[in-house]
């Protein structure tokens, strides 16, 4: 599996993915227009560290970014170079892993987005079930379990090359003021691998969820179960609760966690109308408020 990652068709895809994406520089400085030509001067001695096993990630820049209710969300930026060796494993892993991910999971997936999630709520909406229990993972990339991951995937990746590099990303380390943490957990937003290992860790959940043959959305670590009744919504929440913090070793954030009706909630930024037969899809009052302002000032600099 390797020398498929370092195949030149796969890089030479990776790398035009990272300069489509852009984005900001790592702890080393260099941006993307310049990955080509290093690449270029150094790929033969990259290469052989990786396929030896000595290659060793460059911690990640931790940044913050400010979240929509409130509060700030840690991003990790690898450098270029570790964008580019982790997208051209992903290239290689997605097709191993996605095809047997659950069809209730929507977020970071081919030919799947937010918009079909919704759709689907809406559907479980009308046939009945009309009780949401809304569960938030506290902090979810930042609880990562790296030995429940790696076990994860040592069930369907053999390669122990691939293996390895995985874990030197998941335990890079992280750059904040000029100090660098290790990470004993988590798999840090920002790097193109980070989406793929959420969704193989959220996996569990999913076919636990199917087991139980429970109506359910999800979109990386946001996740609704809807069923048709307060006592159903509040067993759910517990059980499943439960198993999240007990198996998964994963924290749930209770405070934001409810369960409650459908109207009276938001999901990736959309609420419904309460109709029965046909409830309608709504922006959530939340994200509304965030888009006046940039409809403001889009109409001040297009009429003066």
């Amino acid at each position: 599996m390797i020398e498929e990652v370092l195949s030149r068709d796969n890089m030479l895809s990776a790398l035009a993915r990272v300069e489509a994406n852009k984005g900001s520089h790592g702890v080393d400085g260099m941006s993307v227009k310049d990955l080509r030509r290093h690449i270029v001067q150094n790929w033969q001695t990259i290469r052989e560290s990786i396929k030896s096993g000595t290659y060793e990630p460059s911690p990640v820049r931790r940044v913050e970014i400010p979240k929509p209710n409130g509060g700030t969300r840690l991003l990790g930026i690898p450098t270029v170079t570790d964008r580019l060796i982790q997208q051209a494993i992903t290239q290689v892993l997605t097709p191993v892993f996605d095809p047997a991910f659950s069809e209730h999971s929507y977020g970071f997936r081919p030919q799947r987005r937010g918009h079909d999630a919704v759709r689907k709520a809406r559907t479980y909406m009308q046939e009945g079930h009309r009780m949401v229990v809304d569960i938030d993972l506290e902090k979810f990339f930042d609880r990562i379990h790296h030995d429940r991951l790696m076990a994860k995937l040592a069930e369907r990746v053999t390669d122990k090359t691939v293996l390895k590099l995985i874990r030197a990303y998941l335990q890079a380390g992280v750059m904040e003021g000029g100090l660098v943490q290790a990470t004993t957990e988590g798999a840090p937003q920002g790097g193109p691998l980070s989406p793929l290992l959420s969704n193989i860790v959220l996996d569990e959940l999913d076919k636990e969820l199917e087991k139980r043959n429970l109506r359910f959305v999800r979109y990386a670590d946001d996740c609704n179960v809807y069923v048709k009744t307060w006592k159903a919504g509040h067993r759910v929440m517990k059980s499943v609760t439960a198993f999240i913090e007990g198996k998964l070793k994963l924290k749930v954030n209770r405070e934001k966690s409810a369960v409650d009706r459908p109207w009276k909630r938001k999901f990736l930024g959309f609420t419904f109308s309460w109709d029965k037969k046909n409830p309608r899809v709504k922006i959530a009052n939340p994200s509304l408020e965030r888009v006046k302002p940039l409809a403001v000032d889009r109409s001040r600099s297009k009429y003066g």
